[in-house]
C-alpha cells in the first residue's frame, strides 16, 4: 500500500526538520578603548558570555528561531571588547507530536544554528584586534531545562500572589 505519492505510509508520517533559512539579524562588536585595548595585557581578561533562544511561529509547522549571545571582556575592570549576534534560522517541522514539538524547537534548532554563530563571533573578534574567541559547545538541553525551571517559578510565584 502506498500513500498516493508511491511511498509507503509510515515514509509520509517520518518527521522532518529541515532549515529554510539563516540569517545575522543583529551583529554588534565594540572595543570602546582601542587603542588602549589591543596592547598586551598583564592577565587574561575575564569573560562574560549569556546566550537565550527565542522562537516565533510563522505558520502552521514554520518557526523562526533566534540565538541571541551577548560576551564581554574586562581586565581589572576595564572593558576590553563587547559583542552581540543575534542569528536566527527558519525551521520547517514536520509530523512531530505536539508534546515534543517545543523542545525540538527550542534545543535542536538553536543546536543547529550554533556552529554559524560561533564563526561569526570568532571573526568578529579576530577582526577587532584580539585572538578569535572560540565558544565552548552549549548545552541546549540544559539550558531549555533552566528556562523552564525558571518559567515554573515565576508562574507559582504570580499564582501567588493573586488575590483569593
Amino acid at each position: 500500500m502506498t500513500n498516493g505519492n508511491g511511498a509507503p505510509p509510515e515514509a509520509a508520517q517520518a518527521p522532518q526538520l529541515n532549515v529554510l533559512a539563516q540569517y545575522t539579524k543583529d551583529l554588534s562588536f565594540e572595543n570602546p578603548n582601542a587603542p588602549a585595548s589591543l596592547a598586551p595585557q598583564a592577565q587574561q581578561p575575564s569573560i562574560n558570555i549569556q546566550i537565550n533562544v527565542t522562537a516565533n511561529t510563522l505558520a502552521d509547522s514554520e518557526f523562526e528561531v533566534t540565538l541571541s549571545i551577548e560576551g564581554k571582556a574586562d581586565n581589572a575592570g576595564s572593558l576590553i571588547f563587547s559583542f552581540e549576534l543575534q542569528y536566527a534560522g527558519v525551521f520547517r517541522i514536520l509530523n512531530v507530536p505536539k508534546e515534543n514539538l517545543h523542545p525540538l524547537v527550542m534545543i535542536e534548532c538553536p543546536r543547529l544554528l550554533f556552529p554559524f554563530a560561533r564563526e561569526i563571533i570568532a571573526t568578529s573578534v579576530r577582526d577587532g584586534g584580539f585572538p578569535p574567541l572560540m565558544l565552548d559547545p552549549v548545552d541546549f538541553v540544559g539550558l531549555y531545562r533552566q528556562n523552564m525551571e525558571r518559567q515554573a517559578a515565576a508562574a507559582a510565584a504570580a499564582d501567588e500572589a493573586k488575590p483569593s
